[in-house]
């Protein structure tokens, strides 16, 4: 199948797959566009004329790590629809210049609206998940992403005790544990180690060496920052009345528990900065926002389960927000270590 985007307007927004997107390369690669070209540790990809310039720059570095320069410019905003396989990496994106919103399809565990912005940087695990990232035009989009595959988690030893619980659980095994994280602005010791590695000075076997020491050093400060932000959470003060607004937050999330609103617009809804709701919420209730509305949705699930025999899994999970059967099933699982279906009857005897 042809895609034409030649003709559309520069400014109209577009929406690819990222099939569709893969078949407008090989489209002008098979126009004679210098699409694809081999390096000595991986691959320049490049975007299509149609799209905009630039591209990305892969590395395969060893043991499932890989390095992944962008640095692109797009002629019309453009919206990518990403679909994770249950295989993914643990993903560390630091932002250079640009930015991008994502939008989340079927998963309570991650805010469903979130931006990722220039100067900062995050650190994330998203398997089954499907999302939407919203790139800008005209705007120089310059990224690097680390990525930690299977393979290289599962060679790592010592105790993992003093991370953060979602990696813990990442690094014992867990292949389904799902986290978005923002780790702040990126930090002066961390912007050394990015210049150094778009400025590799060596070819070869040291230009191997050298990307690997510098990535596994940017690795270490992120953890680092993570574990050490968990374990100092900066306090906020709360008067009477952000209490009652997050009370009022607690409200609406449960009162818009199918179809959940976005952080900023939860903050917005009861007159509370984000900041203040997210670390008031955690003091508060003891959890995050996202992590509430999970709990809250996995009990009004059991709930029903247990109330109306008649009621199908599909139905079950329609009612408590989720559009897919399958992911309601995976959160229920992972929620009581049973399937909603043996939980439904296992009630009924």
């Amino acid at each position: 199948m042809e895609i034409d985007l030649i003709n559309l307007g520069l400014t109209m927004a577009i929406e690819l797959t990222d099939l569709e997107l893969e078949e407008l390369t090989a489209q002008a690669q098979r126009r004679g566009e210098p699409v694809y070209q081999p390096t000595a540790l991986g691959t320049q990809l490049n975007l299509p004329q149609c799209l905009g310039s630039g591209g990305d720059r892969n590395f395969t570095l060893r043991h499932g790590l890989n390095l992944e320069i962008r640095k692109a410019t797009l002629k019309q905003p453009l919206r990518q629809r990403r679909q994770h396989e249950a295989s993914f990496p643990l993903t560390s994106k630091f932002y250079l210049a640009g930015a991008s919103r994502v939008q989340t399809l079927d998963a309570s565990d991650i805010d469903n609206d979130y931006q990722e912005t220039v100067g900062h940087h995050y650190l994330y695990h998203l398997p089954n998940h499907t999302e939407i990232e919203h790139w800008p035009a005209h705007q120089l989009i310059h990224i690097v992403t680390v990525s930690a595959d299977a393979t290289y988690l599962n060679s790592l030893h010592g105790s993992h005790s003093a991370l953060p619980p979602p990696l813990q659980k990442l690094l014992q095994g867990d292949a389904h544990q799902r986290f978005h994280q923002p780790l702040g602005h990126i930090t002066p010791a961390m912007w050394q180690l990015v210049q150094q590695i778009l400025g590799c000075p060596h070819d070869g076997l040291m230009q191997q060496l050298y990307l690997e020491s510098k990535v596994l050093e940017l690795l270490t400060l992120q953890l680092s920052a993570w574990t050490n932000e968990q374990k100092t959470p900066t306090p906020v003060k709360l008067c009477s009345q952000d209490i009652e607004q997050l009370y009022q937050a607690q409200a609406s999330l449960i009162q818009q528990a199918t179809d959940p609103p976005s952080l900023k617009t939860l903050a917005r809804q009861v007159g509370l900065n984000e900041r203040k709701l997210k670390h008031g919420f955690r003091q508060l209730f003891g959890t995050t926002v996202f992590g509430y509305l999970q709990d809250h949705r996995m009990h009004q699930a059991q709930t029903l389960l247990q109330d109306d025999p008649s009621l199908t899994i599909a139905g079950v999970a329609a009612a408590v927000g989720y559009k897919s059967p399958e992911a309601f099933s995976t959160a229920f699982r992972r929620k009581f270590a049973v399937s909603p279906k043996a939980y439904q009857l296992g009630r009924r005897g």
